[in-house]
């Protein structure tokens, strides 16, 4: 049980430098009744979206899509996260894409020993920017914010980001080994806390997961990316591999994190209304979050 009031941002960005796919899931997802479905938990307050800067689907310098848009981004997260802090309430990040992280990551920068993450999702995301096959900084995001890449960022984008120790970190479902193995990019494995696979998580009920998770140092932050599950039960989003979690393991293990102590806000990402016509994936999403928190 989450112990503070939860405040719902929406963060409409897509790291493709465009303002569709996942940049609309905050807004679909009020319309199909996220808000009101989370009301049930006492002292919810909506905060609606972040006004975000209009990207522009170019390289920058640092080799990302829409790099001015990004860093706006980044800033424009960790003020919302300080705000909700700083009013004793619980942030639940809806995005667009995984970069809402830095900013979350960001706001939680004050410790000396820097924040903890668990991070949720069906890819590493720690490909140098200029390797990207997309430019999306949604491949890099955790590289970032462990800063591997910061030789080659330009400086307004460097300045912005977090810096997390690869120490203080979980990875919980990844499946991309072989795509980062045809492409020469270095795994994460070995050099985090902990990395553990969909079927070790399925092994043993996610139980190592959340184990790990309460030895993170406080406080931290929980992540979750939607590809990290099958697509056989969540096909709207852009780049689905094979493998995954059901919706119970992951619901499993979203309850047991945000009931762990230190866990200091939640985001959830990339959830693309255009290739969900029917809008199931919506309610499954919107069903997810409302067990988790109420």
């Amino acid at each position: 049980m989450i112990p503070h009031e939860v405040v719902l941002v929406g963060v409409p960005t897509n790291s493709s430098g465009t303002a569709d796919g996942v940049a609309r899931a905050p807004g679909v997802l009020r319309q199909r009744g996220l808000a009101a479905a989370l009301a049930a938990r006492p002292g919810f307050t909506d905060a609606g979206d972040l006004a975000l800067a209009a990207p522009q689907p170019r390289r920058g310098p640092s080799g990302l899509l829409a790099e001015d848009a990004l860093t706006v981004m980044i800033g424009q997260v960790r003020e919302a996260v300080r705000a909700a802090r700083a009013a004793g309430r619980f942030p639940l990040l809806i995005g667009g894409d995984c970069p809402v992280i830095l900013g979350a990551l960001a706001a939680l920068q004050a410790g000396a020993g820097g924040p903890g993450l668990l991070f949720v999702d069906g890819h590493e995301d720690a490909w140098p920017p200029r390797a990207s096959p997309t430019g999306e900084a949604a491949d890099c995001e955790l590289g970032l914010a462990l800063r591997m890449f910061d030789d080659g960022l330009a400086p307004g984008l460097r300045a912005v980001l977090p810096r997390i120790r690869a120490g203080n970190v979980i990875a919980a479902g990844p499946r991309d080994a072989g795509e980062l193995a045809a492409a020469g990019v270095p795994t994460l494995a070995g050099r985090l806390r902990a990395l553990i696979r969909p079927d070790e998580l399925a092994a043993d009920g996610c139980a190592a997961a959340v184990a790990a998770a309460a030895t993170l140092p406080a406080p931290w932050w929980l992540h979750t990316d939607l590809d990290v599950l099958a697509t056989t039960e969540f096909a709207a989003i852009d780049y689905p591999q094979p493998g995954g979690l059901t919706w119970p393991q992951l619901g499993q293990l979203t309850s047991a994190a945000l009931a762990t102590p230190g866990c200091a806000g939640w985001s959830v990402c990339i959830y693309n209304p255009d290739l969900d016509p029917g809008l199931d994936g919506a309610d499954a999403i919107i069903g997810y979050l409302t067990q988790a928190i109420t």
